[in-house]
């Protein structure tokens, strides 16, 4: 079963790698190769993930742990480096940064094959969002918060990952409904989450939270819609016991 979800996320990557030549074959070299560098760090840290989760549970969870900590460490840091600013802004931040971090950390903990399934909704909704959003996206949904986000990428990635949950379904044997509103709620909360982290940023008037991954906007750039969309696992288990 491992072996064909493997094969399955190499499927998925050589039709995104197909998707990004498409996308960047028009483009400047400096602008495609950020694009390529993006693209190839991402599907690095899905591997490092996917493999912590299949070999060793306790991994993953040791690394859910330094995302936390990296996005605290970034969050607090803008806020010191912009003077100490906005702090009601901030301190309401993090305190929806908390719940949702301890949502993740519970999510964490659970059956690994439930931690897989999620993780892989969201690693498709998330990727396919970006592709699909530059090749067909042409209304953006909050420009003034996420310029990159359209309508076009958001259902793109939301089908693409909703159509994967009920593929995947082996993975997580439940009831329809259930992968069903496990998936779509994964999907609205990976790209809240998103929208939220956005946020922070442009209160800032950043464009990153750091340097510290290349090809991204730092550690909430790319982990933003994990921590979301985990702490949504915890919630929906916990409203139907």
């Amino acid at each position: 079963m491992i072996l064909t979800i493997y094969i399955f996320i190499l499927s998925y990557f050589l039709l995104g790698a197909i998707g990004f030549y498409l996308i960047n074959r028009k483009k400047e070299k400096a602008v495609a190769r950020k694009s390529w560098t993006k693209f190839i760090t991402y599907f690095v840290i899905i591997h490092v993930l996917f493999f912590s989760i299949v070999i060793n549970p306790r991994l993953f969870q040791v690394l859910v742990g330094l995302i936390l900590l990296f996005g605290a460490f970034e969050l607090l840091r803008l806020y010191i480096k912009h003077g100490y600013r906005n702090s009601g802004f901030v301190l309401l931040s993090l305190v929806i940064y908390a719940i949702l971090g301890t949502g993740l950390w519970l999510f964490s903990a659970k059956d690994s094959n439930l931690v897989l399934f999620a993780f892989l909704i969201l690693s498709i909704f998330d990727a396919f969002s970006q592709i699909s959003g530059q090749l067909w996206g042409k209304t953006k949904i909050a420009p003034k918060i996420s310029p990159n986000k359209t309508i076009g990428g958001t259902v793109g990635g939301g089908l693409f990952a909703l159509a994967s949950g009920f593929f995947l379904s082996g993975l997580y044997n439940n009831t329809w409904y259930i992968i069903a509103g496990l998936s779509l709620g994964i999907i609205v909360f990976a790209f809240l989450g998103d929208i939220a982290a956005s946020l922070y940023k442009r209160k800032f008037g950043v464009k990153d939270y750091s340097n510290l991954i290349p090809g991204h906007g730092g550690f909430l750039d790319r982990f933003d819609s994990l921590i979301a969309g985990g702490a949504w696992v915890t919630l929906f288990f916990l409203m139907i016991g």
